[in-house]
Parts: structure tokens; C-alpha cells; sequence
């Protein structure tokens, strides 16, 4: 059993012996002097010594209250800096979740305009296929493909998504031209089993089929299956937008074309009692305003459908 007394009690004297005025303890801890006298009186009780001795109106330590006041004081002290060293800490770093394909096809090459509106913030990126739990994971917020809804956190929508077959200019040429959805699966395919093989070919009215054709490459993320592509490994079906650099310097072409919305969109998601704080705040409306100019820019809808 706990020989300590009731933390109550403990600050309101700690807070009196420092000031030697329960007047002033009182304003300091927004309570009545009255309150303030009575936590003193339960403490001296549950103790069975006195810490103060009042002499007319005023209050002043006895012996045993200015041992112990000294060592309270200290303890409260680094408490203090203890939880403003926490806050500050954590306040000063920004800790985002998010895919492989979107840290380095999208975030990391923009990350240093917000850096720079922002130098006081530490950025780190934590770029993981994985679905992370912000609260253990110690991740302030994260980018999502999904339709909005995850448990616990509040979404804010950045985009949909195209999906596109897409080759190198060169491998179209020897394979080319395609003549429709069906005729993809005579030819080489990345990672034929993805299931936005399947998302496009069933948007098409195709029916997919990993086994037709020749093996395909596996890979396992979208940057790996983009390069294969560009290196003329075979045709990736890829997030349009992700790839405008690439798309607009010639180093992938649409395969078929197409319009094909994906089923999931982006999104930004953060845990609800985090959504006003400075960190967070400033990169959703950051990366909201980053999205809705890359929109406004697109108004056909080319790369980033409304």
C-alpha cells in the first residue's frame, strides 16, 4: 500500500510553503484560500505533524515543513521541465505515414516547400506498405488509398485516382499498336496478379486472367513496376498522376487507352483530438492546397479525375 499522500495535497502545500501565503497559493492555483487551507489541514492529518504555524494571519513554516517543502519544490521542478521538454519535442517533429509509390513519387520530391515555409518543424517520412497505428507508431498522420473510413481517425479527401496501363514508347513500338483491353493479355505484364489489373480489366468488361500470356514479372510496389516499364520490361498498370513527370517527358505512354477511376482515392488521416494542432494543421492544409492547384491545373481531368 502507497505511504504517499493524495497528489492533491501535496501541490497546494508545495505551492504555500513556496510562497509562505495561502492567499497567493490560492490565485496561483485558481482555487479559494479557504480550499487551499483545507488540503494544508488534510495533509498535516494524514501526515500527523504540522507543517505550518499560523501566527495571527500569517502562516510560517515549522521545521518538518521546511524540510520537506525544499524537496517538493524540486520534485515539481522537474516535473515541469520534464512534460515542456515532452511537448516541445514533440511539437517540433512531424512525423508522416504513407506508401513507398507516394513518398517517392510525389511527396519527397515537394516535402522541401513545406520544410521551408515551416523551418521550425522536423519532417520525417515513414514510408511503409503497411497499414500503421498513428498511436503506437508514434506517427502524427498518414496518407491513405481507401474510400475515407478507418476507425478512430478523421479523413480529409485529396484525390481520386486513374488507373492507366502503361509501356515505354519503344516497347509499344515492337508490340504495338494494341487493339483493345483483351489483347493486353497476349502480351507481357507486370505483376499480373495486382489487383488493379482486375479494377481496370472488370472497368474495361474484360475479364482478367494472370494465367494468359507470358509469366509476368512480380514485383512488389508501384515504383518498382513503373521503372520495369520505363525500361521496357512490360506493360505496369500505374496511379496516372504519380507518373506525370515521367508521362509528360516521354518516358511512358498510355498502352490502351482508357479511363479507368480507381475503387480507393487519397487521403490525409489524422486522430481526431490532433486535427487543430500547429503540426498537423499545416501540413493538411498544406498538402490539401498542393492537391486542389495539381486539380486546378487539370481541368480535363487527364491525371487527376474529379
Amino acid at each position: 500500500m502507497s505511504t504517499l499522500p493524495p497528489l492533491s495535497a501535496i501541490r497546494v502545500f508545495e505551492a504555500a510553503a513556496r510562497l509562505e501565503n495561502f492567499t497567493a497559493a490560492a490565485l496561483e492555483l485558481g482555487m479559494t484560500q479557504a480550499a487551499v487551507s483545507y488540503q494544508v489541514k488534510l495533509l498535516e492529518e494524514r501526515m500527523g505533524l504540522s507543517l505550518f504555524q499560523r501566527i495571527g494571519r500569517k502562516v510560517v513554516l515549522t521545521d518538518k515543513g521546511r524540510d520537506i517543502a525544499p524537496i517538493l519544490t524540486r520534485a515539481f521542478d522537474q516535473m515541469r521541465q520534464g512534460f515542456a521538454a515532452l511537448t516541445q519535442d514533440h511539437s517540433a517533429v512531424l512525423t508522416i505515414s504513407c506508401t513507398n509509390s507516394f513518398a517517392h513519387l510525389w511527396l519527397a520530391p515537394k516535402i522541401g516547400a513545406f520544410q521551408m515555409r515551416h523551418p521550425q518543424l522536423a519532417v520525417r517520412i515513414q514510408a511503409d506498405d503497411s497499414v500503421v497505428d498513428l498511436a503506437r507508431d508514434g506517427v502524427d498522420l498518414a496518407i491513405r488509398g481507401g474510400k475515407g473510413q478507418w476507425p478512430g481517425l478523421e479523413a480529409t479527401l485529396l484525390t481520386h485516382n486513374r488507373l492507366v496501363p502503361m509501356c515505354s514508347p519503344a516497347w509499344l513500338d515492337r508490340h504495338g499498336p494494341i487493339a483493345d483491353a483483351q489483347a493486353l493479355h497476349a502480351l507481357p505484364r507486370l505483376s499480373p496478379d495486382d489487383m488493379w489489373w482486375h479494377e481496370w480489366f472488370a472497368a474495361m468488361a474484360v475479364e482478367a486472367d494472370p494465367a494468359a500470356g507470358p509469366p509476368g514479372i512480380a514485383l512488389d510496389s508501384q515504383v518498382m513496376e513503373g521503372r520495369a516499364a520505363i525500361g521496357g520490361q512490360g506493360v505496369a498498370i500505374l496511379n496516372h498522376f504519380l507518373w506525370k513527370m515521367e508521362i509528360e517527358s516521354g518516358l511512358l505512354v498510355e498502352a490502351v487507352p482508357s479511363y479507368v477511376r480507381e475503387i480507393a482515392s487519397y487521403w490525409v488521416v489524422y486522430p481526431p483530438h490532433a486535427r487543430n494542432t500547429p503540426k498537423v494543421k499545416a501540413f493538411r492544409d498544406w498538402i490539401v492546397a498542393e492537391f486542389a492547384a495539381e486539380i486546378a491545373a487539370d481541368p480535363e481531368g487527364r491525371y487527376l479525375p474529379h
